[in-house]
């Protein structure tokens, strides 16, 4: 089978999964989706006060590796086992999710364009670029109300480690994309653009 990788990053918030979601219904059985974030280390040792004080935005947060290695075992046409990250109790739950090869594979998070050997995998790069008042707003919306955490631990969190670490490794990442797409799913003609690329390899493949 011959795999096209798509890496979509972008700052938290910036509209990475509505635009992922968008491909997925267009595509369906043709795409599968891998999420950086599920490949969060695990913190097995820590109490839950001491996970949540940790930094999840810096490349460190992440076991970029075993990612890495996955996506060579579905671009070799072997399943993987892939991790499941438990944002409620901030660590890698038991759960693995079996993920099969596919003609196009979606690598979504907002660190992925920061490894050099990640980044290399993808045939192409897309980074969504909105607003940081927008992108803050929405990742409290989605904190709140999806991830149960208090509106003064997200602000908090946002200040102290998602803002930095954005400016020092999410947006100078955009350096590396083939396309920058405002606002993600939202924009239309970047969708139809990067549909149509889709559909001509998949009609290929």
């Amino acid at each position: 089978m011959d795999t096209m990788i798509i890496g979509i990053a972008g700052g938290t918030g910036s509209g990475k999964t509505t635009l992922t979601r968008k491909l997925q219904e267009t595509f369906g059985p043709n795409v599968s989706v891998i999420y950086h974030d599920n490949y969060y280390k695990r913190h097995d040792g820590m109490t839950y006060a001491q996970r949540a004080a940790l930094n999840y935005d810096h490349p460190d947060a992440f076991d970029t590796g075993l990612m890495v290695e996955h996506l060579r075992q579905l671009l070799a046409g072997r399943s993987v086992q892939c991790p499941v990250y438990d944002y409620t109790v901030h660590n890698r739950s038991d759960k693995t999710i079996q993920i099969c090869p596919t003609k196009v594979m979606i690598v979504e998070g907002i660190l992925i364009f920061e490894n050099q050997a990640l980044r290399d995998l993808m045939d192409i790069k897309i980074f969504v670029d909105t607003d940081a008042d927008v992108r803050i707003l929405r990742r409290i919306l989605r904190d709140v109300k999806e991830r149960g955490r208090s509106l003064d631990s997200v602000i908090s969190q946002y200040l102290t480690t998602v803002k930095p670490m954005h400016e020092q490794f999410v947006q100078p990442s955009r350096q590396y994309a083939d396309i920058v797409v405002l606002e993600g799913g939202h924009n239309l003609v970047a969708l139809d653009m990067i549909i149509n690329h889709i559909r001509g390899h998949i009609s290929k493949s």
